[in-house]
């Protein structure tokens, strides 16, 4: 398996059979998690950095038509929706989990217009806006109700 197409199917994630777009999102939890626990600026670096390795991928491997294989924007999608948490645990994860797959699935508003340019930064893109969508979301939640999440 050639680097570029390693990166956009998750490590293999994207391969496996079923809803490879929630695997890679349920994958992506445990190293975002990790992330966050050594600082909330290491799980931001590390999402910008699967950004921009997953818009090289996507754009090296020709994906830009978002075959189900192609993950990495999954990964950088939830690893943005974790940004709100102020420490790892498993109710904000699965909170960060719930919100970015139902943005993910839904596309609403300007996530399906982005989805539909068919392009890298297309198939990245909607991903990436989830993940904020997802993030604001959780953000409102955790001030709201601060106790909901440890």
């Amino acid at each position: 398996m050639t680097l570029p197409r390693l990166v956009a199917s998750g490590l293999g994630v994207g391969l496996l059979p079923g809803p490879q777009g929630t695997w890679a999102s349920a994958a992506a939890l445990l190293p975002g998690l990790a992330l966050l626990a050594l600082s909330p600026w290491a799980l931001l670096a590390g999402a910008v950095l699967i950004t921009l390795a997953g818009v090289w991928a996507v754009h090296s491997v020709d994906a830009g038509n978002d075959p189900g294989w192609v993950v990495v924007d999954e990964v950088a999608g939830q690893w943005i929706a974790l940004l709100p948490l102020a420490a790892p645990s498993w109710q904000g994860a699965l909170m960060a989990f719930l919100l970015f797959r139902l943005a993910d699935i839904t596309k609403p508003g300007p996530i399906g217009a982005i989805d539909r340019r068919h392009d890298a930064i297309g198939v990245m893109g909607d991903d990436v806006a989830a993940g904020v969508l997802a993030a604001a979301v959780l953000w409102a939640v955790l001030t709201l109700a601060p106790g909901i999440a440890p």
